[in-house]
């Protein structure tokens, strides 16, 4: 296997275990210990463990959340994935009790690796739509 196509499987593996299985241990396995989150989700710290409450903050309050995989594009040590993630609104999150609604948030990552690991992340997501999703704000 190509060091692009192990880098391809490097993202996915991470993805799938962190935040469609829920397995915070994903973090451990799969960041590097300098990784740098250039863009953190909901305020988190931009390190390891920013990651890691990310991941924990989205499992409890969308036990269903999965993942799904749209694109998945590599060159040298970057690799872009293009996703639509979702799960039913049961817990808080944001200061928003559940709704028991389906949430859906649609997004982009760019993945920096070394020697096998994630060493930083960069991402787009729908944050406004996810907001106007879960009542924060108008639709």
């Amino acid at each position: 296997m190509s060091t692009t196509e192990s880098n391809k499987a490097v993202v996915k593996d991470f993805i799938d275990s962190l935040f469609s299985k829920g397995d915070l241990g994903a973090v451990d396995t799969y960041l590097a210990e300098d990784f740098v989150n250039h863009d953190p989700p909901f305020g988190v710290t931009a390190d390891r463990e920013g990651m890691r409450t990310a991941g924990g903050m989205m499992r409890a309050a969308f036990p269903d959340w999965r993942s799904e995989l749209h694109e998945l594009i590599a060159e040298g040590d970057l690799v872009v994935e293009r996703f639509t993630a979702g799960g039913t609104h049961r817990g808080e999150v944001m200061g928003m009790p559940g709704t028991g609604k389906p949430i859906s948030l649609p997004g982009i990552n760019i993945f920096r690796l070394r020697d096998g690991l994630i060493v930083e992340r960069w991402g787009r997501l729908d944050d406004l739509g996810l907001l106007r999703q879960l009542g924060v704000i108008p639709a």
